[in-house]
This record gives structure tokens, sequence and C-alpha cells, in this order.
């Protein structure tokens, strides 16, 4: 199907007169002479409206590609991926649009279905090879929570930096002034170490906020965003002699992991050291105590990746977009004021 960008090469006038053209614009002033041009070379390229090609694809149940970075295990050790996929999902059917998984097998993407996908929506952090093998198979893509090829993909990101000053912001606000950082390495699809990952982003932004407060930085990494990460780190934190009575943890099952060692080692959360996560996932409710959380729309993040695929689809005169996708703070009880218990 002809674009109108190949319609406006061939015409040799701008994109946008052929826009306006194809559209009608009757506000357009442009010679008789442009205008005959432009809509002969529409026809010898067999150009089809928006409008018809819109409603084709409504009478057309489009099939549409899910890819996940993370691995099996990965999805385990950290579910909030699997969690946004199956909010993904939920909010396609909703649409009355088909979703299949594509899974990367030998280093290569191989549909769980026998089909090939009208547009694919790639969740996480690809590599180059990843993209350009995505790309391969289809170039309808939206990618959540990364931004490779901004000039070509639109992409729906979180605002990783502004949940993390929320939580930080919360926690000073509560009194506490010693505030620590439990973060770890993001793995790819590939299984390689990637250099600005997701945590790093939330690292940047924690080290920003305790500069800007003249306080003490306090940064435990391990090597997974896991909960038996969490549960290792809280060990070397809880040993520092000018212990932090707060800390902030890159996930929730980080923060998780972290509540369980505190409280094996009899150290009362929140009353002696309070605990904020990231993500909110489901379960994060349900821990003793209830986490504190920073929140992340998931419905929100599936309605506009959506929208954007259907732009892509349905628009041939289309610029990538990226959408920022704003955070809260979930507010329950592993945090409270700093006390003198914990004003050591």
């Amino acid at each position: 199907m002809a674009t109108i960008k190949e319609i406006a090469k061939a015409a040799k006038v701008s994109q946008a007169t052929v826009s306006r053209i194809l559209n009608n614009d009757l506000s357009l002033s442009v010679s008789d002479e442009t205008k005959l041009r432009v809509l002969a070379v529409a026809d010898e390229f067999e150009y089809v409206p928006l409008k018809t090609r819109k409603k084709a694809r409504n009478n057309k149940r489009l099939n549409i590609a899910i890819v996940d970075w993370y691995v099996n295990k990965a999805l385990i050790e950290d579910p909030y991926y699997l969690y946004l996929m199956t909010t993904v999902e939920k909010a396609l059917s909703k649409e009355n649009i088909n979703s299949f998984k594509m899974l990367k097998v030998d280093g290569k993407y191989i549909s769980s279905i026998n089909k090939t996908p009208d547009g694919i929506i790639a969740i996480g952090r690809f590599d180059e090879d990843s993209v350009s093998q995505l790309s391969s198979i289809c170039d309808n893509i939206v990618f959540i929570d990364s931004s490779p090829s901004a000039e070509k993909y639109s992409s729906v990101m979180i605002n990783t930096e502004l949940g993390t000053t929320q939580a930080l912001k919360y926690l000073y606000s509560l009194g506490h002034r010693r505030i620590a950082y439990i973060g770890g390495k993001v793995i790819s699809d590939s299984g390689l170490k990637l250099t600005f990952a997701i945590d790093d982003r939330r690292k940047i932004a924690y080290q920003n906020f305790v500069d800007s407060k003249n306080l003490e930085s306090f940064i435990f990494e391990g090597n997974k965003l896991s909960y038996g990460e969490g549960f290792e780190l809280a060990k070397v934190l809880i040993k520092k002699i000018d212990r932090p009575t707060a800390v902030f943890v890159a996930n929730d099952t980080m923060a998780s992991g972290v509540i369980a060692r505190l409280t094996q080692e009899g150290i009362k959360v929140p009353q002696d050291i309070s605990v904020v996560g990231f993500n909110d996932i489901p379960p994060s409710k349900y821990l003793t105590p209830p986490l504190t959380s920073v929140k992340l729309d998931m419905n929100y993040i599936a309605i506009s990746t959506i929208n954007l695929l259907k732009e892509k689809l349905d628009n041939s005169f289309y610029f990538p977009k990226k959408i920022l996708i704003p955070t809260s703070i979930s507010i329950r009880q592993s945090t409270c004021a700093k006390t003198e218990v914990n004003n050591n």
C-alpha cells in the first residue's frame, strides 16, 4: 500500500500538501495542476484513503504479537512484567483484538501461532539485534518501558525519575534523613547486562535527591531485582553502624525480601525501618505489613500503547510519539514517621 511519503516524493511536493489534497482540504491554496498531479500519482500508486483503511480494519480482527524481554525464570523472580503483559492482553481483548505471544528461541523470535502479526507490542528493553529481528517480522511496533530508535517507533515509558523522587520526598516528609537505596542489575532478553537499566534510573534519581538535600548516600546493589537479592542486601544494610531509618527499594519483589530479612532479624517494619517499593504489583498490599509502593497505572499503560499502535496502523502520515506515564504513591503500613526508636 502506498504511503503519503511515497506519493509526495513522486509528485515532488511536501507530505503535508499531499495529505491536505487527499483529504479535500478546501482551505489549501495550491494550483489545479499540483492537485491533479498529486491525485494522478495517488491513483497510480493505488492509495487507499485513511477512512477506507479504518473501515476495512474494523471489519478485520487484528492480530497483535506481544513480546516480553524477560526469560521465564526472570518473570518468576520479578513478576512486574508478567502483570503488565496480562494487563495488555486483557486490554487488547476488550478492543476485540487477537493477541499471541512471540518467544525467543535459540536467538530468534518465533510466533506461538502460525500467523504474521499486524503489529507488535514489545515489553521491556531490547538490544539492536532484537529490534532488527522484530522489525523484519512486522514494522508496526510500539515499545513499553524503552524507546529504541525513537525516530522510528513510538513508545510508552514510565516516569521512573518522578516515581523515585515521589517516594523519597514522602520519606523525607516523615522525618527520615538516613534513607538507603536497594537495587540490582537488570538482565536483557539475550542475557546481557544493560548499561542504563531500569534500576539505574532509580539509582541516579536517588543520588540526585540525597545530594540536593545534603544527605548521606546509602546504596546497596545486587545482581538481580529478586526476592533473594533483597533478602541478602538487607542483611548488609542492618550491619551498618549508622543504620538507615528508611529504605527505598527498586521493586516490590526485592522489597518483600528486604522486609522478610528485617523481620527475621527482629527489626520492626516500619517502627525501626520504613520500606518503600516500586511498581505496586497486586501482592504488595497483602505483605506483612502491607507495602507502601510507587504505583504505575498498568491499565493506562496498556490503553496508551494500543492507541499508539492503532494510530500507526491507520495513518501512513505518521510520526512516532513517546508517552511518559506519571506515577503516584500507594501509602500503606510499611512506612511511618521517624521515631525515637529508629533515631539511632
